[in-house]
């Protein structure tokens, strides 16, 4: 089949070219900058003559010249900005999501992929996130343009269009072009410690998510809601796995919740003057404290598959940001080489 990807360039956008690769699809790619994107792309085995599409989300006659080319479409590309200050938010988060929901809907691609976020959810409703639960209402930007693009999704499978969406928790895994979400925190946590709170986090290998990706890729099946929110850890028991992949002990220290927030606040203020290295933000802080877990079964028993151990994906990103420079190899603990893709 062949596929337009949006977003090819980052985290999940490259690992799920890699995933429609090996399962034989024909992936077509939607980048502005074709340069980086192979470089991204050589990172996790993909080589260079995968076809591309050079292009802005933004620009909408663009997005149908590419989306005319293909037979279904997988929507990857996203502004993140919770744990730090993103571009244009809702240039790429809802105007370039409606130029490509929207106009692949109008053209009868099938089925159409949207990549969401399980924290279109959070702060939940209830101790169990489902593909039910009620849609929150978000304080921050990020989430508001999130929540927006949600709806409109939502509106297209309404009118019956094809339109899969999946929602991810906190991906973590090797070869991040940018460090930020949750591998920006996992460096932060070895390096300064973690901060025991309350709440979690879900933990979802980017490869496990690119895998559902691509077998998401039936035609014919109308509209779908996947949950994937990944392993729930408490953050407790997310420094206890940093500290077995490591085999050292990651600092820790108690912060009550209001605690947590009212000090990501100020770190919001002190880094409009000067930058602090560490991803705490107010957005980020009312994540952490409020996450719940996700109920996954039901997508990995409709696509007939499961997820890896956390503990593994733990491992392989931290032996990645040592890989990278992003970690001293002495706070990964793990031996050097290569991670499996």
């Amino acid at each position: 089949m062949r596929v337009l990807v949006t977003g090819a360039s980052g985290f999940v956008g490259s690992h799920a070219v890699a995933a429609l690769v090996a399962a034989g699809h024909e992936p077509l790619l939607l980048v502005r900058d074709p340069e980086k994107t192979r470089k991204v792309l050589a990172d996790v085995g993909v080589d260079g003559a995968v076809p591309m599409h050079e292009a802005d989300i933004r620009d909408a006659e663009s997005v149908r010249n590419a989306l005319e080319r293909c037979e279904a479409v997988i929507h990857a590309a996203a502004e993140i900005g919770v744990v730090s200050h993103a571009g244009d938010l809702a240039g790429t988060n809802v105007a370039g999501l409606k130029n490509v929901l929207g106009q692949a809907a109008a053209l009868g691609l099938d089925p159409i992929v949207h990549i969401s976020t399980v924290a279109v959810f959070v702060p939940p409703a209830g101790p169990l996130i489902t593909v039910e639960s009620p849609l929150s209402a978000p304080r921050n930007a990020y989430g508001r343009t999130k929540v927006s693009g949600e709806r409109y999704a939502r509106r297209l499978q309404e009118r019956g269009e094809p339109v899969t969406v999946v929602y991810p928790g906190g991906v973590a895994g090797p070869y991040q072009p940018s460090l930020d979400a949750l591998m920006e925190g996992l460096r932060a946590g070895l390096e300064q410690g973690w901060p025991i709170t309350a709440g979690g986090v879900c933990v979802l290998d980017v490869r496990d998510l690119a895998i559902v990706l691509a077998r998401c890729l039936e035609p014919g099946r109308g509209p779908r809601r996947f949950m994937l929110g990944g392993h729930y850890l408490t953050w407790a028991e997310l420094a206890d796995a940093c500290d077995e992949a490591t085999g050292g002990r990651c600092r820790r220290f108690r912060v009550p919740a209001a605690v947590l927030r009212g000090a990501a606040a100020v770190l919001d203020a002190v880094k409009r003057i000067r930058p602090i290295d560490y991803p705490l933000t107010r957005d980020a802080a009312e994540m952490m404290v409020t996450m719940e877990r996700t109920f996954d079964a039901p997508t990995l028993e409709a696509l007939g598959t499961s997820l890896r151990p956390v503990r593994e994906t733990i491992a392989d990103s931290l032996r990645w940001l040592a890989e990278e420079g992003h970690l001293a190899p002495g706070k990964a603990g793990v031996p050097a080489g290569k991670v499996a893709r």
